[in-house]
């Protein structure tokens, strides 16, 4: 077990789907902000402005950039955020799955709506997680999720952000995404540090509300699977789509596509 987490850490994200670990990227925020800086002076192909016209701010993302992007590749690889992961997970293994950069520039009222991440993705399994690593410091544009809601028997309806269609066909093998604030779910949220980090299950309910804070909030997301991570078929294009990548159903993920950045013993 890394010194990051313990086993409080592990046991909470088991049983909730989301922990905070303190100073998991300590060292690594300047590196971090400069990965960011380099993606939004240049967007890879995914990068998205999440705004309609006429609202202010600005709502950049982006993500599978850490081939091209080498302050993201090493945060990735020297970081304890993969052996956290596998700690977390109970997984011998953590292999990489996507980075993501989300920033909310001063101003931006457009909340990130409440999605889970697993329904838009290609892979089963339940030895998932996702860090999100603020490098400002946030409070009201904090990452929300809602705990224990990766149990849930039914996944939420993937949309798609800025025009809020649905992402899939049949919505009968869905449920509608809920309004956890009028419907009194356990909302875990924390104000952060740079260095912080959610740890979350990729099947956990999550948003954030807007920054209208005067600070900016860029954010750093690695996403990492287990042992149990398989290749599935989705009823509609995924996100990220990986186009060409060959797998069957069934199949773990190809590692060199999706390298295995910790491995025990």
């Amino acid at each position: 077990m890394h010194s990051k987490v313990t086993q409080t850490d592990i046991d909470t994200f088991q049983r909730d789907g989301v922990v905070v670990i303190r100073g998991l990227f300590d060292g690594h925020v300047d590196t971090i902000r400069t990965g960011i800086a380099r993606n939004m002076a240049d967007p890879g192909t995914y990068a998205a402005e999440n705004l309609k016209p006429g609202e202010g701010g600005r709502f950049f993302d982006d993500y599978c950039n850490w081939q091209r992007i080498g302050e993201i590749e090493a945060v990735t690889r020297q970081s304890a955020a993969a052996e956290v992961a596998a700690d977390l997970m109970r997984s011998n293994t953590a292999q990489l799955f996507h980075d993501h950069v989300l920033v909310k520039e001063p101003g931006t009222s457009k909340p990130t709506p409440w999605h889970q991440d697993g329904p838009y993705y290609f892979v089963g399994g339940q030895q998932t997680v996702s860090f999100w690593a603020p490098v400002d410091p946030v409070v009201e544009a904090s990452l929300r999720c809602v705990a224990g809601s990766h149990l849930w028997e039914k996944p939420v309806l993937p949309t798609r952000w800025l025009n809020e269609d649905n992402f899939y066909p049949d919505e009968s093998a869905y449920m509608p995404v809920p309004d956890p604030d009028a419907e009194g779910m356990d909302i875990r949220e924390w104000a952060l540090e740079p260095g912080d980090a959610v740890a979350f299950n990729y099947w956990i309910l999550h948003g954030a509300r807007g920054n209208t804070s005067d600070q900016r909030r860029r954010a750093l997301s690695l996403r990492f699977v287990g042992d149990d991570a398989r290749y599935v078929e989705r009823p509609g294009k995924t996100s990220p789509p990986f186009p060409g990548h060959g797998m069957q159903a069934g199949d773990r993920l190809r590692e060199d596509w999706f390298p295995v950045i910790f491995q025990r013993g």
